[in-house]
């Protein structure tokens, strides 16, 4: 304890602490170091303001694509633009969400001026991660599955494409070989020249109503099997080609020949869709690890800003 002897040196030892009050040197505060109302407002107008951008780069960006070809913007121009929202939306958002947890704090009397700077920063991390939060909790509701719905739609058209490439094989197997893609090559094996009136005179002619149908059907399967194991068995070349020969009237060797080329030819057309799936799917791979790692990137450009603006509104609440 310093005791003064004399009225000068009383009012030498006013000035200094006057002059070290604001360094927060010999002062004590009961203060809390943490002001939660306002990183709560914060973090509530953040996630507002989140959630209105985001809602708004989705219906700028479904009012720029078109399902018809040369229409609309192109998928590399959507996917630029959706990062430069994204990022845009976390530096606004977060911004205003930082500025109004420093802003609003309580005033922290006699605080050293880096401890102040400390914690005005911290109010703006913590702001930006409860808006974050709170956000990511309105997306997984149903706000979400409002504001996903043209995104999953979009996604459904994409997918049905590789979804649907080699599983086509077995559906039409399962409908008895009735499917677009093998129920054309069947059918392409019962196909009569027209033109030769010779052998279509003596083409028999089948009896029995329903034996045309029930014999694609089992050709069919035999080819959905034949597909699964990737080649065809000798036996079953050789009961297709008598049945092909027999609707047909063909010579049974040209049958043979018939079943052989329209078999290659499904084998070429199934391996040119196993192709294009999986050609989309590394497609669909790679937008997926682009965007996570943006949305990464996007996200520290938001913790970053909301600690900055969180210092400037600390500032000013100081000041006024």
């Amino acid at each position: 304890m310093i005791e003064a002897t004399s009225p000068g040196e009383r009012h030498a030892i006013a000035i200094s602490a006057e002059a070290m009050a604001p360094l927060g040197v010999g002062t004590a505060t009961h203060a809390s170091a943490v002001s939660w109302p306002a990183i709560v407002a914060g973090a509530t107008g953040a996630a507002a303001l989140s959630l209105i951008l985001l809602i708004l780069g989705i219906g700028l960006g479904l009012s720029s694509v078109s399902p018809w070809a040369g229409q609309g913007a192109s998928a590399s121009t959507l996917g630029v633009s959706t990062i430069l929202w994204v990022s845009f939306t976390q530096l606004a958002a977060a911004g205003m969400g930082g500025y109004l947890a420093g802003r609003l704090r309580t005033r922290w009397a006699g605080t050293h001026t880096d401890e102040v700077y400390f914690r005005d920063t911290a109010h703006g991390f913590l702001s930006w991660a409860l808006a974050t939060l709170v956000t990511a909790a309105l997306l997984t509701s149903t706000i979400g599955a409002i504001v996903g719905g043209g995104v999953q739609a979009g996604a459904a058209v994409a997918g049905g494409t590789v979804g649907a490439a080699v599983p086509a094989m077995a559906g039409a197997a399962r409908q008895g070989g009735s499917g677009f893609a093998q129920g054309y090559f069947v059918d392409s094996l019962f196909r009569k020249d027209m033109s030769a009136t010779t052998a279509a005179a003596n083409a028999p002619v089948t009896s029995q109503t329903g034996e045309g149908p029930r014999s694609s059907a089992e050709i069919g399967r035999i080819f959905a099997s034949a597909m699964s194991s990737g080649t065809l068995a000798p036996e079953d070349s050789k009961y297709v080609a008598q049945v092909v020969a027999k609707r047909t009237g063909m010579p049974q060797a040209e049958a043979e020949k018939r079943v052989t080329d329209t078999f290659t030819r499904m084998q070429t057309k199934a391996k040119e869709a196993e192709v294009a799936a999986r050609d989309a799917a590394d497609k669909a791979r790679k937008a997926s690890a682009y965007t996570a790692l943006w949305l990464f990137v996007s996200l520290l450009i938001g913790a970053f800003c909301a600690s900055l603006a969180a210092t400037y509104g600390g500032r000013q609440r100081d000041q006024f």
